[in-house]
């Protein structure tokens, strides 16, 4: 006499999705309720029509300066995996952002002057995820010309 599986909605309720690995007998859990966390909520400039959207991993080895200032064509958000960066807008003034803290920025014309590794004894790494303005490149660097011409757009830095 050959087994006979329940079927779909059967008498316990449950869907059979068959096979290992299914979840008719894996017991239903709350921590979905809990499992998130808000890290950053920010309200981004317009994000163009078929903008691509990537997430890339940066990594830097102990006291690496960074990418040289540079600007992204659409909005980035980011997450710091490991040690720390000090980071560094057009208009806002330098700041150390430490493992598990996020950081954005609006992209289009304003200056990203440093992403560096701000410690000399560890890696830094962190995911950022980037709209990119269609037909433009993710990050175009910016030459001392135009460095120049901003200074005054840019804050006062310590020892600077």
């Amino acid at each position: 006499m050959a087994n006979k599986e329940p079927a779909a909605g059967g008498a316990d309720g449950v869907e059979s999705t068959g096979g290992a690995g299914g979840t008719e007998n894996r017991p239903r859990s709350d921590a979905w309720k809990t499992a998130l966390t808000t890290l950053q909520s920010v309200k981004p400039p317009f994000v163009p029509e078929g903008a691509e959207a990537m997430t890339v991993l940066v990594q830097f080895p102990p006291g690496d300066p960074g990418t040289p200032p540079h600007r992204h064509s659409g909005p980035a958000f980011g997450y710091m995996l490991e040690g720390e960066m000090l980071f560094e807008l057009e208009g806002e003034p330098e700041r150390v952002i430490k493992a598990g803290e996020t950081f954005w920025e609006p992209g289009g014309d304003v200056i990203h002057y440093q992403d560096g590794n701000n410690r000399t004894d560890s890696w830094s790494r962190f995911l950022v995820t980037m709209m990119c303005a269609p037909g433009q490149p993710m990050l175009t660097l910016v030459d001392d010309e135009e460095l120049a011409r901003r200074q005054h757009l840019r804050a006062p830095r310590p020892g600077a």
